[in-house]
C-alpha cells in the first residue's frame, strides 16, 4: 500500500482523492470490515439470519435505507406499477407485494452495480484487495459462477476497528 492509513482522517483523505462519492466509500469499507475476520478478509459469504448471503448482496441490503427515502424510488416505483398494469392491460389492480418485490429487486441491481463502483474506488485507494472465490464456467462476465471476497489492508482494519473511537 502506497499510504499509510492508520487513522480515519488519512483513509478519508485517500477515499476523497480516488473516488467521485468517497461518503459512499467509506460506508461501504466500514461495513466490509464488520464482518472481515480478523485477518481483513470478508466473503465470500456472510452467515446474517437463516441462509448465508453473498457478501455482494449483503452490503446491498445493508445499504438500502439509504435510499428508499429517495425520490428516484418513488419514481421507479410508479415506473414498475404502470408496467405491471399495463401488462395486465385492465385485469384488475396490480397487486402491491408483486410491485415492491419488483422494485426491490431493481434497487437490488442498482445497488450491487453501487457496491461495485465503491469497492473498485477502494481497491484503486489500496484500502482493500478483491478475488473471487468458487467455481468458474465459461461465461462472457468474468465473475460468471464466482463470488467477491475482498480483504481490507491491515493498517485500515486496524484503524476502523479501534475501540476508543466511535465511528
Amino acid at each position: 500500500m502506497a499510504t499509510s492509513t492508520e487513522d480515519i482522517g488519512t483513509i478519508l483523505s485517500s477515499l476523497a482523492a480516488q473516488s467521485r462519492r468517497p461518503r459512499y466509500a467509506f460506508m461501504v469499507l466500514n461495513l466490509i470490515s464488520e464482518v472481515a475476520d480478523a485477518r481483513g478478509q470478508a466473503g465470500p459469504f456472510v452467515e446474517r439470519g437463516e441462509a448465508p448471503v453473498p457478501i455482494r448482496d449483503w452490503l446491498c441490503e445493508q445499504l438500502m435505507p439509504l435510499s428508499s427515502r429517495d425520490d428516484r424510488r418513488r419514481r421507479l416505483r410508479d415506473s414498475v406499477a404502470a408496467g405491471l398494469a399495463e401488462r395486465k392491460r385492465g385485469d384488475g389492480p396490480v397487486d402491491e407485494a408483486l410491485v415492491e418485490a419488483a422494485v426491490h429487486e431493481r434497487a437490488l441491481a442498482v445497488g450491487k452495480t453501487n457496491v461495485s463502483r465503491a469497492v473498485t474506488d477502494l481497491v484503486r485507494a489500496g484500502l482493500v484487495r478483491r478475488h473471487y472465490a468458487g467455481w468458474c464456467r465459461d461465461h462472457r462476465n468474468r465473475g460468471g459462477g464466482r463470488h467477491a471476497v475482498y480483504t481490507v489492508a491491515a493498517e485500515a482494519l486496524s484503524a476502523l476497528r479501534r475501540r476508543d473511537r466511535l465511528l
